[in-house]
C-alpha cells in the first residue's frame, strides 16, 4: 500500500533555475536519466526528503529527457517497488521532470533488499550497525525493552528495590514475582529487559557504566571552579531520590509568616526540579556513554540529557505532543507515582516558574543533547541570605555547634538562631558535612526528611576517634590524600604510609570512599573493587559539558 506522504508544492521556471544554481547537496540530486533512481529515492526517503532533477547533467546543465511518459512510468515503478511502498511527486519543468521525494513516514525503506541513507550529496548503503542505530534513532527499536544478556534473575535481582517497587506501585499482596515481571512485560525470552536492570539491579554499573546522574555545585555563574560534586548510581529510582535531595540541601528556602502557621518556601519550585529531573532520567538516550548532570551556578540551575530530541520531535512540539524514548521505563515510574500525565512535563516546569514570577525554563536543543535551566531569583554575591562577617562556612558551622549546646533544634529553628530569613543552602550544607563527620545526629534517624526532624550534639566519647596528629581533621586528612595522589597512584596501605599512619584506620578508609563517590578519586581496577592490587588516582578536573 501507498504511504499517504506529503507532496512538495511544484517548482516554478525560477524556481528551477534557483535550485540549479545552487547545485547538488543533502536534498538536491541531479540525474542526466532516469537509470538507477532506486537508491536515490530510497535515500531520501529514509533521510529528511528531497528533489532529483531527472534530465540535468552533474554539471547542472538542462539536457532534457526524451519519452517523457515512459521515464515517468519507470520511476513510479521503482517507488512501487520499494519497500515499503512510497508515494512521490512529479512535475515537468522546462524539460526536467522533477521528482519531489517526502521523507518517508514508514522509516526504513529499502530498493533492492538494501538500505541507503543520504550523506551530504551522496547516497551511501548503510551497513549492519547503521541500519541498527538508524532502527534506534526512529524509534523502531526501543532500548529499555531489549533483553540484557548478561543479567541474572537469580544473582543479579535487588530483593529490597524489588519490593520498594511493589509498596510504590501499589500491587497486591501475595503476588509472585515472576508474574508480575512477565506481566510488566520486564522479561523476555527469560531475561530481564534494560528497563528492569536499571530499576532493580544490585549493581548497575555492571551493565551500564552511563547510567548515573551527576551533581555539580560551582562557585559563580562558571565552571572555574567546583564547591561540591556528588555521583548518585544506585538505579533510576534511588537516584531520582538522592539527586533531589542533593539539590533541595543547596537551594535556598525562605520563611513566609501568614496568619497562619510558618511557611518554608524554596527559591524555586520544587516541581519544576521534579519534572525536569524525571525527565532526564526517563527519557535520555541511554546508548551514549554521557550521563544525567545537574549544575548548579549562582544563577541558575542546569539539567543536561544526553540524548536529542526524539525522531519526529520538533522544539515547538515540547508541552504539546509526548513522544517518550524509553515507554517502558516511563510507565514504569509512573505506575510508582513519580511522573504524572505524559506529555505535560514541560508544561508544569513553565506553570510552576511562573507560578513563582520567575522565568520560564530555557531549553537548549544538540544533536544528542538537550538542556533545561532554571535562572534563580537573585539573592546577593553567595546566593544565601548569609551576610555579614559572621557568614564564612567556618562561622557558620561553629554557630550552629553553640545554638546546639543548648537544645536540639530542626533546620528552620537553626536557621532563626542563627538571625538568617530562611533555610539558606549554605546552611544545609553545613549541616550535612556535620551530619557527615559524625558531629551532629539526627532525633528521628529512620526518617531524614520528617518534618519533625531535630539535630543535636554526638556526645564525645560517641565520635570516632582521630587517626594521630594535629593533621587529623577529616579536611586536613582529605587534603593530604589528594596531595599524595597527585605524585603518584597509591593503594590504601601505601596512602597510609603516606598520611604518617600507622595503619589503614576507619577513617582513611571513609575519607577514600567519600572522595570516589564525588568523583574526585578513582579506581585503577574499577571492575574489581576488592582487589589487593587496588589503587586510586585522580580524576581530571575537566567535566563532560565544559
Amino acid at each position: 500500500m501507498l504511504a499517504a506522504e506529503k507532496k512538495m508544492q511544484k517548482p516554478s521556471k525560477d524556481e528551477l533555475e534557483k535550485l540549479i544554481a545552487v547545485g547538488e547537496g543533502f536534498s538536491l540530486e541531479f540525474k542526466r536519466t532516469a537509470a538507477h533512481l532506486g537508491r536515490e529515492i530510497c535515500a531520501f526517503a529514509n533521510s529528511g526528503g528531497g528533489r532529483i532533477l531527472v534530465g540535468v547533467d552533474d554539471a547542472g546543465t538542462i539536457v532534457g529527457i526524451g519519452n517523457l511518459n515512459r521515464v515517468k512510468s519507470e520511476v513510479q515503478n521503482v517507488a512501487r517497488s520499494m519497500e515499503p511502498s512510497l508515494l512521490l511527486g512529479m512535475d515537468v519543468v522546462e524539460g526536467v521532470l522533477v521528482v519531489s521525494v517526502p521523507s518517508g513516514v514508514d522509516k526504513p525503506y529499502s530498493a533492492n533488499g538494501k538500505f541507503y541513507l543520504r550523506d551530504a550529496s551522496t547516497c551511501q548503503q548503510m551497513s549492519r550497525a547503521e541500519i541498527r542505530e538508524f532502527f534506534f534513532k526512529e524509534g523502531l527499536i526501543q532500548f529499555d525493552r531489549q533483553p540484557c544478556s548478561a543479567f541474572s534473575l537469580d544473582a543479579d535481582m535487588d530483593a529490597r528495590k524489588y519490593r520498594d517497587f511493589s509498596v510504590s506501585a501499589s500491587l497486591p499482596a501475595g503476588l509472585r514475582k515472576a508474574d508480575v515481571l512477565r506481566n510488566l512485560q520486564l522479561v523476555a525470552d527469560g531475561k530481564m529487559v534494560n528497563a528492569g536492570v536499571l530499576l532493580f539491579s544490585k549493581d548497575v554499573s555492571r551493565f551500564f557504566l552511563q547510567a548515573s546522574v551527576v551533581c555539580v555545585l560551582f562557585q559563580g555563574t562558571g565552571k572555574s571552579k567546583v564547591l561540591d560534586k556528588k555521583v548518585f548510581f544506585d538505579g533510576v529510582a534511588a537516584d531520582f531520590k538522592g539527586a533531589m535531595g542533593w539539590l533541595l540541601a543547596h537551594l535556598n528556602t525562605e520563611y513566609i509568616i501568614g496568619a497562619g502557621a510558618r511557611v518554608e518556601k524554596l527559591e524555586l519550585p520544587e516541581e519544576a526540579l521534579r519534572e525536569a529531573l524525571l525527565n532526564a532520567i526517563a527519557h535520555r538516550d541511554y546508548r551514549l556513554t554521557d550521563h544525567v548532570q545537574i549544575n548548579l551556578f549562582q544563577d541558575r540551575v542546569e539539567f543536561i540529557n544526553p540524548g536529542g530530541l526524539v525522531a519526529g520531535l520538533k522544539r515547538n512540539d515540547l508541552g504539546r505532543i509526548s513522544r517518550p524514548r524509553n515507554t517502558l521505563l516511563f510507565s514504569l515510574l509512573e505506575r510508582m507515582s513519580l511522573v504524572e500525565n505524559i506529555g505535560s512535563g514541560i508544561k508544569r516546569m513553565r506553570d510552576a516558574m511562573k507560578g513563582y514570577n520567575l522565568a520560564a525554563p530555557n531549553i537548549e536543543l544538540g544533536e544528542t543533547w538537550y538542556s533545561i535551566s532554571f535562572s534563580r531569583p537573585e539573592s546577593g554575591p553567595e546566593s544565601g541570605p548569609e551576610s555579614g562577617p559572621e557568614s564564612g562556612p567556618e562561622s557558620i558551622r561553629e554557630r550552629i555547634l553553640s545554638a546546639l549546646l543548648e537544645e536540639t533544634l530542626g533546620r528552620s529553628q537553626l536557621a532563626k538562631a542563627l538571625g538568617h530569613k530562611g533555610v539558606s543552602g549554605k546552611l544545609k550544607m553545613r549541616i550535612e558535612e556535620l551530619l557527615s563527620e559524625g558531629v551532629i545526629e539526627y532525633t528521628v534517624p529512620d526518617k531524614p526528611t520528617s518534618r519533625l526532624q531535630k539535630y543535636r550534639l554526638v556526645k564525645k566519647e560517641a565520635r570516632p576517634g582521630p587517626e594521630s596528629g594535629p593533621e587529623s581533621g577529616p579536611e586536613s586528612i582529605r587534603e593530604r590524600i589528594l596531595s599524595a595522589l597527585s605524585e603518584e597512584t597509591l593503594g590504601r596501605s601505601q596512602l597510609a604510609k603516606a598520611l604518617g599512619h600507622k595503619g589503614v584506620s576507619g577513617k582513611l578508609k571513609m575519607r577514600i570512599k567519600e572522595l570516589l563517590s564525588q568523583g574526585l578519586i578513582e579506581m585503577t581496577i574499577p571492575e574489581k573493587p576488592t582487589s589487593r592490587l587496588q589503587k586510586y588516582r585522580l580524576v581530571k578536573s575537566e567535566l563532560d559539558h565544559e
